[in-house]
């Protein structure tokens, strides 16, 4: 346990310093936990509901983040190019989400084309049922998304990587509340980018990568 509980705060760390330099792209991801941890109470209460507020609300406001905020120059807190971070990263790169944000925009659209999914779900005869297909239907989008980017790391890496990944996805809203709070200050000051003093480095070699070769 204290193996993966040091992969796990590696992966945090190494998320945080490479790909959270913005203070927009912090302060949506900010917006975006306390929705989420909203979403995990109302899992238990109205599913369908949860899925519209995480992918709605959250994944929205902490996509835009990642795709219109995050500088895609030269990092010079880790010595490291755009397209390298994008090779290295553990998660879902920009590529990936494409595809995942795709799919979740097709869904509505599916639902409303074909209520019923082929004979798949009974269909929706008004508003609420058909936003309550949405909600299920985006909410099944990302269990399937963490459980087919957990198993495919099971194959790249081991299975501790993808484990460890999985823990910290689901994590992550309670983590960024409690480290991205004060990055809409920050921005209210007029501070665009984190200068990230706290993380620079002389070592080019990111942590994660040595976690997962075994070095």
């Amino acid at each position: 346990m204290k193996e993966f509980f040091k992969a796990l705060e590696v992966q945090r760390w190494d998320d945080h310093r490479f790909y959270h330099h913005s203070r927009i792209n912090q302060s949506l991801h900010f917006i975006s936990a306390l929705v989420f941890i909203t979403s995990y109470v109302m899992l238990f209460i109205e599913p369908a509901l949860a899925g519209l507020l995480a992918w709605g609300i959250s994944m929205t406001t902490r996509q835009s983040g990642h795709f219109f905020f995050e500088p895609k120059g030269y990092d010079h807190v880790n010595h490291a190019t755009h397209e390298h971070k994008e090779e290295i990263k553990i998660g879902y790169n920009l590529q990936r989400k494409i595809v995942l944000m795709s799919l979740w925009a097709l869904i509505p659209l599916a639902l409303w084309l074909a209520p019923s999914l082929g004979g798949l779900i009974m269909p929706a005869t008004d508003l609420n049922g058909y936003l309550h297909d949405v909600g299920i239907a985006w909410l099944a989008l990302g269990l399937g998304g963490i459980l087919f980017r957990t198993v495919h790391l099971f194959f790249i890496y081991n299975v501790q990587t993808g484990l460890t990944w999985a823990v910290k996805i689901m994590t992550d809203p309670f983590h960024d509340a409690r480290i991205y709070a004060s990055a809409p200050l920050y921005l209210m000051r007029g501070q665009l980018i984190d200068p990230m003093d706290h993380a620079r480095s002389e070592d080019p070699c990111p942590a994660l990568v040595r976690v997962r070769t075994g070095e």
